[in-house]
């Protein structure tokens, strides 16, 4: 049988099949045989091992539990997948898996929480041919992202969403993707969950907020905020500085469209794509 030679250098997930290789090796276990302690398939483990799939927050409790070893296998999958990100991401991933409330601003493309599968891949690979980023980087960034609403939707917090009026006509991927996105925008805007309002263009100046900005509200109250800027994100933590983000997302909300005008907003939107 061919034992595919692994390369841990050639990227962290590739790095963490080889770590999972070589402790189930340690163990004497063939792959059908870790398949079976995780209930996973064997075509699963390989594709893992081989960097050829990323493996899952699931996934890889699982492997924590078979191998008692708690906690390692998900602090390694955490760097891993960390490697592909803005710095300061990581650590605002870790808050927004416990989260019972998000808040968030967004200026220039969809949240990431309510992208389509098209619309995220489109936006990664414009990336990639730019140069800003690998294939490997993107196809990560991508996976991460539809883990994440995986994890929101199974967990369903209060999710607060004010987008600015370009997110919706900033064309990524074309016109069919845009028109499947703004669809999708429009049904998870009725969920009960979920509150979509529209800043748009004509609040001007008036608008708070210069670059995206999440507020995560916490178990016990906690809250912390995230924010990013060209080249980097960051976690704050600082009362003070909370405290004013939160209040100009209040001034936000109130100065934005209201839930249901937000709605048909995106709805013309989304019409003018139609007829395009």
């Amino acid at each position: 049988m061919n034992r595919k030679e692994l390369d841990p250098e050639a990227s962290p997930l590739a790095d963490f099949g080889a770590k999972l290789r070589t402790s189930r090796d340690a163990r004497g276990w063939t792959q059908a045989h870790l398949a079976t302690l995780t209930e996973y398939s064997a075509v699963h483990v390989s594709a893992v091992e081989t960097g050829r799939k990323p493996p899952t927050q699931a996934f890889v409790r699982r492997l924590d539990e078979v191998f008692e070893s708690p906690g390692r296998f998900e602090r390694e999958w955490r760097r891993a997948t960390a490697s592909t990100l803005f710095e300061g991401f990581s650590e605002y991933l870790r808050s927004e898996a416990d989260a019972v409330a998000l808040r968030l601003f967004e200026i220039n493309i969809i949240p990431g929480l309510l992208q389509t599968p098209a619309y995220a891949r489109a936006y990664q690979e414009a990336l990639v041919r730019r140069g800003a980023s690998t294939q490997q980087q993107a196809n990560e960034r991508t996976a991460l992202l539809l883990r994440r609403q995986e994890h929101m939707a199974a967990r369903a917090p209060r999710l607060h969403m004010v987008i600015d009026e370009g997110c919706l006509r900033r064309v990524v991927g074309g016109r069919e993707v845009m028109r499947e996105q703004l669809r999708h925008l429009e049904g998870m805007a009725a969920q009960p969950r979920i509150i979509l309002q529209v800043s748009p263009f004509s609040l001007g100046e008036d608008r708070p907020f210069a670059h995206p900005i999440t507020l995560l509200t916490l178990p016990r109250g906690v809250m912390v905020g995230y924010g990013e800027t060209q080249k980097r994100g960051f976690l704050e933590r600082e009362p003070d500085t909370l405290a004013e983000w939160a209040g100009e997302y209040d001034q936000l909300q109130v100065e934005a469209l209201p839930r249901a005008a937000s709605i048909d907003f995106i709805r013309e939107v989304r019409k003018g794509f139609d007829s395009g």
